[in-house]
């Protein structure tokens, strides 16, 4: 397969544009958000504009047969686009096994030290690199957080039944609570691009006035973060994928969850909730509406994204396990990205043991 296949390196983001059907051919019909060409366009123009982009491809632009999204950071470090920003796993694209091995063969000849920050551990591109680099660099893949997920299926249509007596007892009780404050309303809203603006203005208020706002990581006190989803709210828009999810408590918006529904899957991006409203657990509430939801949309599974939290394990067990990538070329460059992760661990460790004493 290899003989007469171009493999090209893209370094302008305005070389992108041309890539986007191509892109999204590979992604297929079942691939994560993470993986589109909308997810890596805001990606780039929100955060790496100041980096290096360093797109691998295989093949033709117009129809590649792989490519590896990753940026450069420093002068040699190669990074999966947007994960260290977004912490959300993500992968290369390919049509077929052999053409990620093609892929990964190319990237041995980069001689870059590779750091891909979130990937599904079950994912072929660990088999791949792994072969590819095989006496010629050091690998590593620690474990990560698993993201949680829910198997839907007709039953989910009632998500309270999933839950215990004592739970199920609490989410009455908060709809009480809810109720005495004023009537209490679900809306799963596909914006158009021109309906779009109030309502992600509307979102992204409510996230500020929960502890998020308070503690500063709100998105409206982060203009990377709030660039990037702007953007990607208006591409999904525009391609009937994006979710805003509200719950109104009388004329007031207490709750909202920003998602998108794409590859037969319901995936949870943002959450938020007004702290006014803490007493009946607003973002609860609209939860349960939004897995019925799902359900009743036939879709296959409710993805949580981030990492499996305490409010995650009351819905469901089930996780994606996922990994970081870690490759040390056999070279200059690979023996000093060694050395500085390792002194950078050194020093996370030292630092935490100095805390400990005190």
């Amino acid at each position: 397969m290899e003989a007469g296949i171009p493999v090209m390196l893209v370094e302008d983001v305005q070389a992108l544009s041309p890539l986007e059907q191509g892109w999204e051919r590979l992604r297929g019909p079942f691939a994560s958000p993470m993986q589109s060409f909308a997810w890596a366009r805001a990606c780039v123009e929100s955060f790496h504009l100041g980096h290096s982009l360093s797109l691998v491809v295989l093949g033709e632009l117009e129809r590649p047969l792989a490519l590896a999204p990753l940026i450069r950071r420093g002068r040699t470090r190669l990074e999966l686009i947007g994960v260290n920003e977004l912490s959300e796993p993500t992968d290369f694209l390919y049509s077929e096994p052999e053409a990620l091995d093609v892929l990964a063969r190319a990237l041995v000849r980069l001689d870059a030290p590779l750091q891909l920050g979130r990937v599904l551990t079950d994912s072929p591109l660990s088999g791949a690199l792994q072969r590819a680099f095989q006496l010629r660099g050091l690998m590593v893949t620690p474990g990560l957080l698993s993201c949680p997920f829910i198997p839907l299926d007709e039953g989910w249509a009632e998500p309270e039944s999933k839950l215990n007596a004592g739970r199920r007892s609490d989410l009455r009780r908060m709809l009480r609570r809810a109720e005495k404050l004023g009537p209490v309303r679900c809306e799963v809203l596909s914006p158009t691009p021109a309906e779009l603006e109030p309502l992600l203005h509307a979102a992204l208020e409510v996230e500020a006035r929960s502890w998020k706002g308070r503690e500063g990581t709100a998105l409206l006190r982060d203009p990377s973060r709030l660039s990037f989803f702007q953007k990607y709210a208006s591409a999904t828009a525009e391609r009937g994928e994006l979710r805003l999810c509200f719950l109104w408590i009388g004329e007031r918006l207490a709750a909202m969850e920003f998602a998108v529904e794409t590859g037969g899957s319901f995936w949870l991006l943002k959450i938020g909730y007004d702290e006014a409203f803490a007493s009946c657990s607003p973002g609860v509430l609209l939860l349960v509406q939004v897995i019925r939801h799902a359900a009743l949309r036939g879709l296959r599974t409710f993805e949580f994204l981030g990492g499996k939290e305490h409010w995650t394990q009351l819905w469901t067990q089930h996780e994606h396990p996922t990994c970081a990538i870690r490759i040390y070329p056999a070279g200059a460059s690979g023996v000093m990205a060694l050395g500085r992760d390792a002194v950078s661990v050194a020093g996370r460790r030292l630092k935490r043991l100095v805390g400990a004493d005190e």
